[in-house]
C-alpha cells in the first residue's frame, strides 16, 4: 500500500530535545525497565537507520509540562524532520490536555503543519481521558481528521521506583477510551501498548468500537500475551498496528521476531497504519 515494508508506528526522538529534556529524572528507571540502553541519534541518523530497514517511522512530539515540569518536544520539530525526510519519517504532534483553549488550538496547528495525530500520555500528562473537560480537544482532532494515540496501560516510565516517580497509571486504564470512542465515532483512537494489564478489556472496546485501534509499541512480540496475538491474527487483524517504542526497542529486534513467530503479515506491519495515517500509496 505505501510500497514500503512496514511502519514503526511508535518513534520517539532519540535526541537530546526528549531524552535529556522531556525525559529529564525520569530515563535511567525506564532503561532498567527496558533492559537496555538507549541509543542517542540525530535525525539524519535515525532517516538512514529507517530508509535501511525499508520502513518508514512514525515520530511523536511530546508535551506534558505542566505535570512534569519539563520541557516539550514542540510539533514544530516533528513537522521539520518529516519535511526534510520524507520517505523516511512521518509525525504525530503532542497537545497538553491542561492548557485548555490553548491546547485546542495547538491541535489546529498540528493539522495546518501536515502532522497525522496527536499523542497523549495519561500517566506522565497527568490526566483521566473520559473527564469531559478534556473533550474539546478531542473534539478538535475529529474535527480535523486526527487520529488520537494514547499510552494505556502500566508505564515503563517511573517503574519500579518508590511511588512510581509521581507517575500515576490508573489515567491510562484502556476502559478510559471507551467514554471517548463513544461520544467522538468520526475520530480514530489508538491504543499504544495494548493496555497491559487490562488488554482483555481493550480487546472487548475495540470489539465493540471500530474506531479503536490497537498499537503493540513497548513490548518485544515474543512478550505479547496469548490473548492479544489471537486477536491480531483473527477478528481484530484490521485493527492493529505494529510500533517498536524506540529508542527502547529497535525496530531490528522487533520485525525479526515478528518474521520468527509468523506475525509480519502487510496489515499489521503496514497497511493498517496507512489506512489510519492517511498516507498514500
Amino acid at each position: 500500500m505505501t510500497g514500503m515494508r512496514a511502519i514503526d508506528f511508535h518513534v520517539h526522538l532519540p535526541t537530546p530535545d526528549w531524552l535529556d529534556g522531556s525525559m529529564a529524572g525520569y530515563l535511567e528507571a525506564a532503561e532498567a525497565y527496558f533492559r537496555s540502553t538507549v541509543q542517542r541519534q540525530s535525525l539524519g541518523e535515525l532517516a538512514g537507520k529507517y530508509r535501511a530497514l525499508d520502513t518508514r517511522a512514525v515520530l511523536l512530539a511530546w508535551d506534558a509540562e505542566t505535570a512534569t515540569g519539563r520541557p516539550r518536544v514542540p510539533n514544530e520539530t516533528v513537522a521539520a524532520a518529516c519535511e526534510q525526510y520524507p520517505d523516511a519519517f512521518a509525525g504525530i504532534g503532542s497537545v497538553d490536555p491542561h492548557k485548555g483553549e490553548a491546547a485546542v488550538a495547538e491541535v489546529a496547528r498540528i493539522a495546518a503543519l501536515g502532522l497525522r495525530g496527536v499523542k497523549f500520555h495519561p500517566s506522565l500528562q497527568a490526566f483521566a481521558p473520559d473527564d469531559e473537560r478534556y473533550w474539546p480537544v478531542f473534539a478538535a482532532c475529529e474535527e480535523h481528521g486526527l487520529l488520537a494515540l494514547f499510552h494505556t496501560g502500566t508505564s515503563g516510565i517511573g517503574a519500579r521506583q518508590p511511588g512510581g516517580q509521581g507517575i500515576r497509571i490508573d489515567y491510562a486504564h484502556p476502559l478510559k477510551l471507551d467514554a471517548v470512542a463513544a461520544a467522538h465515532p468520526r475520530l480514530t483512537v489508538v491504543a499504544a501498548h495494548f493496555g497491559w494489564p487490562w488488554h482483555m478489556d481493550l480487546i472487548a472496546v475495540a470489539l465493540h468500537k471500530t474506531n479503536v485501534f490497537i498499537d503493540i509499541s513497548g513490548w518485544s512480540p515474543r512478550r505479547i500475551p496469548a490473548e492479544v496475538v489471537r486477536e491480531l491474527t483473527g477478528r481484530l487483524s484490521g485493527q492493529f498496528v505494529w510500533g517498536s517504542d524506540f529508542p527502547f526497542l529497535t525496530p531490528e529486534r522487533c520485525l525479526a521476531e515478528l518474521g520468527e513467530l509468523g506475525l509480519a503479515g502487510d496489515a499489521l506491519l503496514r497497511d493498517n497504519a496507512a489506512q489510519i495515517l492517511g498516507l498514500s500509496p
